[in-house]
């Protein structure tokens, strides 16, 4: 078995070595990322509640939990090392959680949408990259918690988080619990979502503030 594991190996590799006369290393790469992409999409879409036509998951997930509460619509990207995480329960307490993603959204790497109650997120939706998402904290805001560690406190929702069409979420936002982002907002880079933004608007700062209204055409 070991001798026939290295001539594969062999055969392998001098097949890849003679090909590398033959295209070239873009076409290669290209190919390459295709498969493997179109491979782990396969493997993890089963796990969803809902996995919507055309989308597809760059590898790999950092942290999946619980994706039988997940949905995505069509023609998603979910782009490398994104943790989703939707929480049923939590040190004795129960959840019903849900996170909905719509079509045509493009989530950036390395970003963290975490639910325990309700994240929606409407079509054609574009994030930049280390975007996070939340509807829940260690613990409501009040002096009674103070007395325990962050780790320890119960899960809080605030309320749901709820993002409409066309938004554009900039890199290294955070959108915090209770949040109504409306239509075609546009959200600065590192920007901190804690109150609604309205539709056709954008929004920069920490917090994040409206700084200009889009007008509509008449």
């Amino acid at each position: 078995m070991y001798y026939l594991s290295k001539a594969l190996e062999f055969i392998i590799y001098y097949f890849a070595y003679s090909i590398s006369y033959i295209f070239p290393y873009q076409f290669i790469s290209k190919i390459t990322r295709h498969v493997i992409t179109t491979l782990y999409t396969g493997y993890v879409s089963r796990f969803f509640k809902k996995f919507g036509k055309g989308s597809i998951v760059q590898p790999t997930f950092s942290l999946l939990l619980g994706a039988e509460y997940i949905e995505f619509g069509n023609n998603c990207n979910i782009a490398k090392n994104i943790q989703l995480t939707a929480w049923d329960s939590y040190m004795g307490q129960t959840f019903k959680p849900e996170i909905i993603i719509g079509n045509n959204c493009l989530i950036g790497e390395d970003a963290h949408i975490t639910a325990i109650n309700s994240i929606h997120i409407g079509n054609n939706v574009l994030m930049g990259k280390k975007v996070l998402i939340t509807d829940n904290s260690h613990g409501a805001s009040t002096s009674k918690m103070m007395d325990i560690s962050p780790a320890k406190r119960p899960l809080y929702s605030k309320g749901p988080v709820i993002i409409d069409d066309n938004v554009w979420v900039g890199e290294k936002v955070s959108i915090m619990p209770g949040v109504h982002i409306g239509e075609c907002a546009i959200i600065a880079a590192n920007a901190v979502v804690t109150k609604d933004i309205p539709a056709y608007s954008v929004a920069a700062g920490i917090p994040a503030k409206v700084v200009r209204s889009i007008r509509l055409p008449n």
